[in-house]
């Protein structure tokens, strides 16, 4: 298989993740996309990777630090979203804005 369906695949995720985290308004929605433009670039790396220099582990520690980051990332974003709405019942962004004051 050629690098092409991959490198396919990771720009679909990355333009789906990219249309889904400036359409929507909602933390959780905003979270989701980031998740897929992530997810589109570990795909890209991973192939990369794999047709450049198979033989050498750094491209698979590579990704795995990137999955390891990502995941902290949304249990962090995840506990803050959960933190807000409890005690505001808010879950939009802009009802939050003052976050950043």
């Amino acid at each position: 298989m050629s690098l092409e369906p991959y490198l396919l695949l990771a720009a679909a995720l990355l333009a789906v993740g990219l249309y889904g985290a400036l359409s929507q308004q909602s933390v959780v929605m905003l979270m989701m996309g980031l998740e897929l433009m992530l997810n589109g670039v570990i795909v890209a790396t991973g192939a990369f990777w794999f047709y450049v220099s198979a033989d050498r582990p750094d491209g698979q520690v590579l990704v795995l630090v990137v999955v390891t980051a990502m995941a902290v990332e949304m249990a962090v974003g995840f506990a803050v979203t959960t933190a807000i709405f409890r005690s505001r019942d808010v879950d939009m962004v802009d009802s939050a804005t003052d976050l950043k004051d």
